[in-house]
């Protein structure tokens, strides 16, 4: 008899100091997916869904899609929208499967719960205690005890920019077909270090994210069935936010156990090389401006979507007009008021407009600031393209309706939805050709390189303005588990520490 799978996605890295709602309209466009629509929307892409869903398929499995949500990083998932995913998920489950295999991120803060994954793990376990779940999880995953201890297999991703997120998928799911045919028993092992790790320096190519990925799959070459370094996402506050490893053997919590404390003891080693140390902007874009040739990538990391930004801050785009540079595009400010009205204006128009700082930041005590621009609307289009890129390859992306302002020596990408820029499909889409600039702006920290890095001549990151800032002093973090470094310099290493009650 056929296995019946249920294969799901609940994916959403919760910034808990984002002033961005996450409603379950978020999680969809231009609506959730669910049942059959997942499998169509999903099937072929370069996802960790599309991985699971090409296993399943491979096996001959009976698949059942419930849901599909994936929402950009934002803040607290609204309650409805979790037990909405949550729901659907769980009655799949209710009803009756073999096996379970779920896309997730790993770092879902909702209203009703700090561990969204966890919950969700765990609600599973309660309706079908023996059923093999497993699970990929990204990065920037935040794991928990709950996650490991209601998850039978869990593999995370091996790149920053996330262009294995197809491979972390078939991965788990292929370790999960191995022990169901019997021929693994998979024994997974997990731990931590005190160490609230900086997005900007957990990128695959850079250090120390780069050598501890080498060492991980030195260990799978070595034996282990999966080892995934999980930096953590630092922005979201709660307790065990940070730096975690997780290890899975072959009938042997003993080798598991081993490699992750050898992993563990290296990121350890290397604390320093993941906190980001920056300069004043205005230094930065000063010399950019010497820098000859092109296209220079200038990155506004402190206002990345993909972290939880607003996308709306003008810091860098300032400070970029006020130093004349020239011959630069940016993508992309998200400011739909700003859209409607180049929208009624119409192509070809002069337009005065005040630009983004539409979204107050009170977690980090700042006021949006707009920024009055003139120029000439040069294109309005959906906003719809096609991925190109390994990383959701053949999905859509949907910036909402989108504009393009032309200052003469700046074109500014304005949409309506938030959006980071990794495929080069944000600026082609508009009309603009990214290769022939001589400046890119783009409000991003890591993910950018899956698209422009092959096109960039230099990437220099920029000191802007927003809620994924590197600058620890701008957050109150109140849940995370203390003492972790850096927030407490003389933190010693203390193996998953708890929080003292």
């Amino acid at each position: 008899m056929k296995r019946r799978a249920v294969v799901a996605m609940m994916e959403h890295e919760t910034n808990t100091f984002s002033p961005v709602p996450t409603p379950l309209s978020r999680f969809g466009s231009p609506e959730l997916p669910t049942g059959k629509e997942v499998y169509r929307r999903y099937k072929g892409t370069g996802t960790g869904l599309g991985g699971l869903l090409d296993v399943a398929d491979r096996e001959g499995m009976d698949i059942v899609t419930p849901v599909a949500g994936n929402a950009a990083p934002s803040g607290h998932v609204d309650a409805h929208a979790f037990a909405n995913m949550c729901d659907a998920i769980c009655d799949s489950v209710a009803a009756g499967c073999d096996v379970c295999f779920l896309d997730l991120h790993g770092a879902m803060v909702a209203e009703t719960t700090d561990d969204g994954e966890g919950t969700l793990l765990r609600r599973i376990r309660e309706i079908a205690p023996d059923l093999p779940i497993a699970a990929s999880f990204d990065l920037h995953a935040n794991i928990t005890q709950d996650i490991i201890d209601n998850c039978s297999v869990l593999v995370g991703y091996k790149t920053y920019p996330h262009i294995d997120m197809y491979e972390a998928g078939e991965h788990a799911g292929n370790i999960m077909v191995r022990a169901l045919n019997g021929e693994i028993k998979p024994i997974m092992t997990w731990g931590q270090r005190p160490i609230l790790a900086q997005t900007l320096r957990m990128g695959h190519g850079d250090r120390p994210m780069g050598p501890m990925i080498k060492l991980a799959r030195e260990e799978e070459a070595n034996g282990l069935l999966a080892a995934s370094v999980f930096g953590g996402f630092p922005l979201a506050d709660f307790h065990d936010a940070g730096l975690s490893v997780v290890t899975i053997a072959d009938d042997d919590a003993a080798l598991a156990e081993a490699a992750c404390n050898r992993l563990l003891s290296e990121a350890w080693r290397e604390k320093d090389g993941w906190l980001f140390h920056s300069e004043p902007l205005s230094e930065t874009i000063s010399k950019a401006k010497q820098i000859t040739g092109g296209p220079v990538v200038l990155l506004d990391h402190a206002d990345n979507s993909a972290s939880g930004g607003t996308q709306d801050t003008m810091a860098v785009i300032k400070e970029i007009i006020e130093q004349e540079l020239e011959d630069v595009a940016v993508f992309g400010v998200c400011d739909p008021v700003a859209v409607s009205k180049m929208e009624a204006a119409g192509v070809g128009s002069d337009i005065t407009i005040d630009l983004g700082g539409k979204v107050d930041m009170p977690d980090i005590g700042m006021d949006g600031e707009p920024l009055r621009i003139s120029g000439k609307i040069r294109a309005i289009t959906d906003g719809d393209f096609i991925i190109t890129v390994p990383m959701g390859r053949g999905t859509r992306e949907s910036m909402g309706k989108t504009a393009v302002l032309d200052t003469g020596k700046v074109q500014i990408v304005v949409c309506s939805d938030h959006t980071e820029p990794f495929d080069l499909g944000c600026f082609r889409s508009v009309g603009i050709e990214p290769t022939e600039k001589r400046y890119l702006v783009l409000k991003s920290r890591i993910h950018y390189r899956a698209g422009f890095q092959a096109i960039a001549s230099h990437e220099i990151p920029c000191n802007g303005v927003g809620v994924t800032s590197s600058d620890n002093s701008l957050f109150k973090f109140k849940k995370v588990r203390r003492p972790i470094y850096p927030l407490d310099p003389d933190c010693p290493e203390l193996p998953n520490y708890e929080m003292p009650s």
